[in-house]
């Protein structure tokens, strides 16, 4: 697994409609702990959010994973009311119509969340995300 950063001028060509939260972890501790490496490493965020319930989503494209039938696999990592939410398209794609459907590897959503969690723990060197 990799991950590419995907700034604000490309956030949304990028962004499809099939992102879904994986899951919400943490505290504030956390989130302001992920913040800071992700502004450090990457500055701005992928959209800019002003509000208390989020105020940054970094987005990224991942390599190394397969998510057939979708042609392209995303990453956000946002804060969300006082924890990190990590979300992803990951088993999820568009019909022609452009609705969400459940594709096979949805079943497989928690195994990528945790390969995900592990990636960014030593990634971003903050273990604290896969502590339950």
């Amino acid at each position: 697994m990799e991950l590419r950063f995907i700034p604000v001028e490309e956030f949304y060509f990028a962004l499809t409609l099939a992102v879904r939260t994986l899951e919400d972890i943490g505290d504030a501790a956390l989130v302001e702990q992920m913040r800071s490496r992700l502004q450090e490493r990457f500055g701005q965020a992928s959209t800019v959010a002003a509000g208390r319930q989020n105020t940054f989503n970094y987005v990224f494209r991942v390599e190394g994973v397969d998510n057939s039938p979708a042609s392209q696999l995303v990453v956000s990592i946002a804060d969300w009311q006082g924890k990190i939410r990590l979300s992803s398209d990951y088993g999820w794609s568009l019909d022609p119509q452009r609705k969400t459907i459940r594709t096979e590897k949805f079943s497989d959503r928690p195994r990528f969340c945790q390969q995900l969690k592990h990636y960014l723990a030593q990634w971003l060197d903050v273990p604290q995300i896969i502590t339950p």
